[in-house]
Parts: structure tokens; C-alpha cells; sequence
């Protein structure tokens, strides 16, 4: 029955599975977990609370799909799901890291996540590559961050990244500007 309906459009999908069919909505998430892990990824790298916030981004989007009237494209509808989770999580994080200044160093650097892609089919300097993406990713402001991810590894365009953040077109420009040298001098550091 999967087989049938990888092929059938979002719009039908939804349907269906508005009608009872949960198959069509295993579909839709199959059709998009990676571009949802790989958003989830750019903003929190590779940690549990990326996997908790990538499910519960399609949590969101199944409970929302009465409401959801087709305006932009699921993808997009999606990334902005998970975007505003990934925000949520850091905000969390950040009061969470307040309440823990006192930890000595050690202390801290043993709760950090390790930062790693665990596609073993992925070439050695590739893996490299990415994991230091992913680590330079983390230490960019967070305005920068979301540009950088939504552009650089979301593949949207200037137009899409604005709209979905809802920013001027200026702004996105002078944010992925300013995220690229960033990460430029970041990347030399590390």
C-alpha cells in the first residue's frame, strides 16, 4: 500500500489521511524527515532534544492538518514547524545553562552533546566536513543561524528564507553575509 501512494501529492495525502487513512500521513513524513532533520540539525546539531523536536514537529503538522489550508507548500510549512520548535529548545536551553553557571568547566563539557552525523556510508573527510559545520553552526547567533541553515543547507532561495522568517529581503542578504564570514573565521578556528 506504501508502494501505491509514494507517488501521490501532498494535497491528497492529506486528504486521506483527514479521512482515516494514517498510511497516507506515514508517507507525507517519510516524503520529508530528512529535510525536517536536517533544519532540526542546523539549528540544535546532533543531540536528543534535535530527535524529540524533529518528532514533535510532525506531532505538530498531523495536529494542524485540518487547519491547514494550502497556502505555501508542506515543505515549507514543515521547516517553519520546526524552526519555531528548534527556537523554543534553545530558549529553553539558554534558561536551563542559567541555572547551572556554577557547574566548574569539566562539569560542563561532560553534559554537552557530542556533535556527530551517524551516516556510516558518509567518506571519512566528508563526516569531518559536515561535523564541523555542524559545530561552526552552533556557535553563530541565532537571527544568523536560521539564515544560514534556511540557505545554505534548506537550499531555499533569498525570496523563500524572507518569507518564511518573515524579514525583509535585505535583511536575509545582510544576515547570510554576515553568517558566511562568520563561519568562514569560525571554521579556521576549529
Amino acid at each position: 500500500m506504501l508502494d501505491r501512494l509514494k507517488d501521490t501529492p501532498d494535497d491528497q495525502l492529506i486528504a486521506q489521511t483527514l479521512a482515516g487513512n494514517q498510511q497516507a500521513f506515514g508517507v507525507l513524513v517519510r516524503r520529508y524527515e530528512r529535510q525536517v532533520a536536517a533544519t532540526v540539525l542546523g539549528m540544535l546539531g546532533n543531540c536528543t532534544e534535535a530527535e524529540d523536536v524533529g518528532q514533535e514537529t510532525f506531532v505538530r503538522f498531523y495536529k494542524a492538518l485540518a487547519s491547514f489550508r494550502g497556502d505555501s507548500a508542506v515543505s515549507t510549512y514543515l521547516t517553519r514547524i520546526a524552526i519555531n520548535l528548534s527556537l523554543n529548545e534553545l530558549k529553553r536551553r539558554k534558561r536551563h545553562r542559567s541555572f547551572f553557571f556554577f557547574l566548574s568547566s569539566n562539569d560542563t563539557e561532560k553534559d554537552q552533546p557530542e556533535l556527530h552525523l551517524p551516516d556510516p556510508t558518509l567518506q571519512h573527510q566528508q563526516y569531518e566536513n559536515n561535523e564541523t559545520v555542524l559545530k561552526a553552526l552552533q556557535l553563530l547567533d541565532e537571527k544568523l543561524r536560521l539564515v544560514a541553515v534556511l540557505r545554505l543547507i534548506e537550499g531555499y532561495s533569498t525570496k523563500e528564507t524572507a518569507d518564511l522568517l518573515n524579514i525583509p529581503l535585505g535583511t536575509v542578504l545582510s544576515r547570510l553575509s554576515r553568517a558566511q564570514e562568520k563561519l568562514r573565521q569560525i571554521i579556521i578556528r576549529l
